[in-house]
């Protein structure tokens, strides 16, 4: 798949997902439409002002587009040049088609929305007069990002009304451009706070509480710092049937609005379901009160469906998953369903269409956000999460864990089963695609069949067409070629004949145009070429979505009963891919521990008729636990090698010279499944973000809010919590094995003298030195992830910068979306925002031993 990608499909894929949305719908409880319950209502402040008016600019860009690093020609205007400035009828570019690209005057509707079709593809530009320095809460739905007075903050995507942004007006003209979402409209005030701490119930996560439970439980609830100052040994008092608790809360960062888990206390006497209320308080360091809300609460029996929270290890946040429970009150030894949701959908909705079973409990977890990252990356990761949260609860017979999910949830279902194959013992993807990106794709290639009279319709007219397929023809270069196999894990199809570890159950709609039901019957074709246990059933005339049947499917469940996951010691034959052991490394008992080349597929297969033996590809180091077998195993054959075996513990074995041999323990400093990057990797582990305060008070300002933007894109993509840390009050004790994603570089960011010293990439202003090579020029922006040196475990993730200008194309946060690629380093100019990909000085990987050496980069 190449990295570049027309900026046409996105509006032809926010076309399907819409149909998607209008598809599930039709029938059944399951879906939570965005902008359903849209918030509206200010309970924050005083409205002192609504833009009724302002300028927007339509830029169709039909070539090809990094999700990576997509050309933002817009934004690079207002980021490079402070004084820019415009009026009604300016030219902004003339298009590849010869056409003026003009910003033309807009006006709100009566709901006090921008609201044009013609916004679609557009920018808008606003500006406010302030008489006076104030504080503010800038309140805007409807896009994607936003630039205030030249600084990135989080837009609201979905239109939920969530975003609060406290911002200091100058005096004067403030300048604010927006980025249209997914919906052509867009709303945008401007809120005097009642105060200037306080709590909002803009986004609250709870939990049900259980009658027959008598415990804790937690949540979270966002507090709104419009401060110049941080919150400091701050605390939440919870009051919650009688019983008190207390949760002391990190440190809140001035100017933002930051989402923090609090304790619910244990209450006693739980005796009937019913709706009460747990009342919050926000407490200073004098322990006084500084805000309260009542927050709803549902009290339920955990025979029934409910809602359980969680502390995520990603970011300790509170995240949720959905439960609907056996009928059978005994509820150990049985099975466990993970049902993974798709586009919009709410994990409560999703474990709400199916009926109780008498055989196993049903988990939904939420993908971070009903739509989240399409359950790779961090939604990856909340799966794994809910998955071990609930086999510690429900203590299932781990013989009989299924996966299945509907949509965006099929794909979850095709690529966590793939991914982690010996996790199930049989699969059930419904209306499901294989691979996100083909996926994504797949409108524009189908698109590009039709009738060139219907294409004009779409604003494709036969230039625009030509275009497009010169674009898509295009042979990506050796850096694009390196940036793509950071999504090599991601390939799903790559990985397909991991399938081979269980039962597969394919369930489709007839006539779902959605998801095409020509992908579930090229799965079927796929799957019949080599697998000899699947059922493929097409729903007569179903559309995507037909009720809760669409996945409650009771043929479906007795497949899954019919199956279990076979013991480790009745496996003769066996096969296992990976596109990176930092993602998925183990199968049963075999590791595949480092690659040979990063990022790109290795495999091996087992035979144990006579022994072990084990072919490998693109493996450097493996791992047999032979403690998990009962037979003593005297040798190993390794890719035609017989090694012998002293002991029945864990066995490596390392290809050095071309020569396999056993080898002690490799060391945890190396890459391995515990820490083996790109870049991404570094945002997990209770991530902590550190920025820099020791340079000029420009970068000191532009750090602080990159870590602030990337922590307000991490809270509305992930229901994130991430903590922020000036460097000046850093220290490795404090925050030890934590990973750490540090903004600045050796000029600016103390921290870096504690944490990267010993990197064999360092930056400062003016210059990066890569091993022995040296960049000059202040122009340069970077992304890198390093292992912390005084962890066996945690990462460093660097944002970093020579100069104003590489700091300013370093901007975007496109690291933090699914379906984009990190390598382990990159390195750009400030034309980025311009020119895209081709911008890219350095793409690449380090070695196995965290090396330049024996790394592999690609430079232009």
């Amino acid at each position: 798949m190449k990295l570049l990608n027309c900026k046409n499909a996105l509006f032809l894929y926010f076309l399907g997902i819409s149909l998607l949305l209008n598809g599930q719908q039709k029938t059944g409880n399951i879906v939570e439409y965005f902008g359903k319950e849209k918030i509206n209502d200010i309970n924050e402040g005083n409205l002192v002002h609504v833009f009724k008016k302002g300028l927007a600019l339509k830029i169709e860009n039909y070539n090809f587009n990094s999700g990576t690093f997509p050309i933002d020609p817009v934004f690079d205007r207002f980021l490079m040049q402070p004084d820019y400035t415009i009026q009604n009828g300016d030219v902004f570019d003339i298009d590849f088609s010869g056409n003026e690209l003009k910003w033309k005057t807009i006006m709100t509707d009566s709901t006090n929305s921008f609201n044009d079709r013609d916004l679609r593809s557009s920018y808008v530009f606003l500006t406010y007069n302030s008489s006076t320095e104030k504080k503010v809460l800038f309140e805007a739905s409807g896009h994607t990002i936003v630039l205030i007075n030249g600084f990135p903050h989080e837009g609201d995507h979905y239109d939920y009304g969530w975003n609060l942004i406290p911002i200091k007006l100058k005096k004067g003209v403030n300048v604010f451009v927006l980025k249209v979402g997914r919906f052509p409209r867009i709303r945008a005030r401007l809120i005097d706070p009642h105060t200037e701490v306080q709590l909002t119930l803009r986004d609250v996560t709870l939990p049900d509480i259980l009658l027959e439970e008598n415990k804790a439980y937690s949540g979270a609830i966002r507090i709104i710092n419009s401060s110049e100052q941080w919150l400091t040994n701050y605390t939440i008092e919870a009051e919650f049937l009688g019983e008190k608790s207390t949760t002391k809360l990190q440190d809140i960062p001035p100017m933002s609005v930051h989402k923090v888990p609090f304790i619910i206390p244990a209450a006693k006497n739980l005796s009937e379901e019913k709706e009460t209320v747990v009342q919050v308080q926000l407490q200073n360091k004098s322990a006084k009160n500084i805000a309260k809300q009542n927050l709803p609460l549902a009290i339920k029996s955990k025979f029934k469906h409910h809602k359980k929270t969680f502390i995520s290890s990603i970011d300790g946040s509170v995240q949720y998953y959905s439960v609907a429970p056996s009928l059978e009150k005994d509820l150990e030894n049985q099975a466990l369903f993970l049902s993974v949701h798709g586009a919009s959908v709410e994990a409560v909705n999703q474990a709400n269409a199916y009926k109780q079973k008498d055989w196993g409990t049903l988990v939904a977890p939420t993908n971070r956000r009903a739509f989240g990252f399409a359950w790779e990356d961090w939604g990856r990761l909340d799966a794994l999460e809910v998955l071990a949260d609930a086999k510690k609860i429900y203590r299932p017979d781990e013989r009989k864990i299924y996966l299945t999910g509907h949509s965006m949830g099929g794909h979850g279902t095709w690529y966590l089963g793939a991914t982690y194959p010996d996790y199930f013992a049989a699969i059930a993807p419904c209306a499901g695609y294989p691979d996100l990106l083909l996926y994504r794709n797949g409108f524009i290639k189908n698109r590009l069949q039709m009738p060139q009279e219907q294409l004009t319709q779409f604003g494709m007219t036969p230039k625009v067409v030509e275009r497009i397929k010169q674009q898509m023809n295009l042979d990506p270069t050796p850096i694009m070629k390196m940036a793509d196999r950071a999504g090599t894990p991601s390939r799903t199809l790559g990985l397909i004949r991991n399938y081979l570890h269980y039962g597969v159950y394919v369930l489709h709609g007839e006539k779902d145009q959605v998801v095409p039901t020509e992908i579930a019957r090229d799965m079927r074709t796929r799957l019949g070429t080599f697998h000899n246990d699947f059922t493929y059933y097409e729903y007569p005339n179903g559309e995507h979505w037909y009720g809760d049947h669409s996945v409650d499917w009771l043929p479906l469940f007795d497949f899954f009963k019919q199956r279990t996951k076979k013991p480790m010691e009745e496996i003769k034959n066996l096969e296992f891919s990976t596109g990176s052991p930092g993602v998925s490394a183990t199968s049963n008992h075999i590791t595949i521990y480092q690659q040979k080349n990063a990022f790109e597929i290795s495999s091996f297969t087992l035979n144990k008729e006579n022994g072990i033996n084990i072919e490998t590809n693109n493996v450097a180091l493996l791992e047999v636990d032979l403690t998990k077998l009962s037979d003593t195993i005297n040798s190993i054959i390794l890719n035609g090698k017989e090694l012998p075996v002293k002991n029945q513990n864990k066995v490596f074995l390392k290809e050095v010279n071309g020569e396999w041999n056993i080898i002690s323990q490799p060391a945890l400093h190396e890459k391995g499944p515990h820490r083996n990057g790109g870049f991404k990797d570094a945002f997990r582990n209770n991530v902590v973000f550190v920025y820099a305060t020791h340079g000029s008070v420009q970068e000191n300002e532009w750090y602080l809010n990159k870590a602030r933007f990337d922590a307000e894109t991490f809270w509305y993509r992930a229901n994130g919590s991430i903590e922020l840390v000036k460097d000046s009050n850093f220290s490795l004790k404090k925050y030890a094995d934590r990973n750490v994603i540090l903004y600045g570089n050796k000029d600016n960011n103390s921290a870096w003298k504690i944490l990267l010293n010993g990197s064999p990439v360092q930056v400062r202003n003016n210059e990066i030195t890569f091993g022995n090579k040296k960049l000059p020029g202040a122009q340069w922006g970077m992304y890198f992830i390093v292992p912390r040196s005084d962890s066996k475990t945690a990462s460093i993730g660097v944002v970093t910068a020579t100069g104003a200008a590489g700091m300013k194309s370093a901007y975007a946060n496109h690291y933090l979306v699914n379906g984009t690629t990190f390598p382990d380093v990159f390195i750009f100019d400030e034309t980025i925002l311009s020119k895209g990909v081709s911008s890219i000085k350095c793409a690449g990987f380090f070695g196995n031993d965290w090396s330049i050496e024996n790394g592999d980069f690609e430079w232009q």
